[in-house]
Parts: C-alpha cells; sequence; structure tokens
C-alpha cells in the first residue's frame, strides 16, 4: 500500500498528450482538394523569395493553405490537388504541401535529382508490356495453328 507522501510525489509528473501537426487531414496521409485562390507570399526574417500558395477547400469540407513545391507550376482556380502534411517552416501559417504529379498538378520539368519529390517518373525505368503494345514497340505474337 502506498502512502500519501508517495502518491503525491508520482502524481505531480504530467503526461504530454501528443497532437497532430496536420488536423484538417483527419489522421489521412493525404487528402483531395480543389483550388480557391492562389497567391504568392513571402517567407520570415532570414529567407527572402516569393513563394506559390494556395488555398485549397479539402474533399472534408475544411479550408486550409498549402504550399506548392518546385519551380512552376499550370493550377489555376478550380483545378484539383493532392494534400499532405508538414508544409514550409519559413512561412507563417502554411502547415501543408501539395503532391506534384497527382491530379491538376503536374511534375516538375527538366528534373534530373531527387525526382520522388516532385512527381517525375525515372527514365530509364524498362516499360510495361501494356505500355510498349500502346507505343507499337512490342507486337503480340500469335500461336501458331495446328492443322489436325
Amino acid at each position: 500500500m502506498t502512502t500519501v507522501n508517495q502518491r503525491k510525489r508520482f502524481v505531480t509528473k504530467i503526461k504530454y498528450r501528443h497532437y497532430s501537426l496536420s488536423p484538417a487531414l483527419l489522421q489521412c496521409p493525404q487528402v483531395r482538394g480543389r483550388v480557391v485562390r492562389l497567391k504568392i507570399v513571402t517567407p520570415r526574417k532570414p529567407n527572402s523569395a516569393r513563394r506559390p500558395v494556395i488555398k485549397t477547400k479539402l474533399v472534408n469540407k475544411r479550408r486550409v493553405t498549402a504550399h506548392i513545391p518546385g519551380i512552376g507550376h499550370t493550377l489555376r482556380r478550380f483545378s484539383e490537388v493532392l494534400i499532405k502534411g508538414t508544409g514550409p517552416r519559413d512561412i507563417p501559417g502554411v502547415n501543408y504541401r501539395c503532391c506534384r504529379g497527382a491530379y491538376d498538378l503536374g511534375p516538375v520539368l527538366k528534373k534530373k535529382r531527387r525526382k520522388s519529390i516532385y512527381g517525375v517518373s525515372n527514365p530509364y525505368k524498362p516499360l510495361r508490356r501494356k505500355e510498349r503494345i500502346k507505343l507499337g514497340v512490342y507486337t503480340i505474337r500469335q500461336k501458331k495453328k495446328s492443322h489436325e
């Protein structure tokens, strides 16, 4: 049996509750959204740039601001984008990021390194059979008919 002093001593340890850094996603890895507004913002003090940012209305009826990574984009109002958590650290109020190469946001052009982040497919990856048939590179062999 614990004494009163022991209980006082051990109760003071507080267990901190984990909270989500991206609450609008509702425990999902990514969520689809529709662009409501496009704008360009500047980052916090030590950095200086012009960062493209969009306001989106997600499928779960929440509105968030998200950063568009990479150079160049073709987004406009009512475009569909895929949003994930963890935005850039130097833009205040922007806690989400768009996924390149999904829905209306295309991949970054002429990207050689860090391709998976910017939605670029590997140029050296061999084509699948269906893709080769579409391009006309691969012809389907027909089975020889036996004379019986």
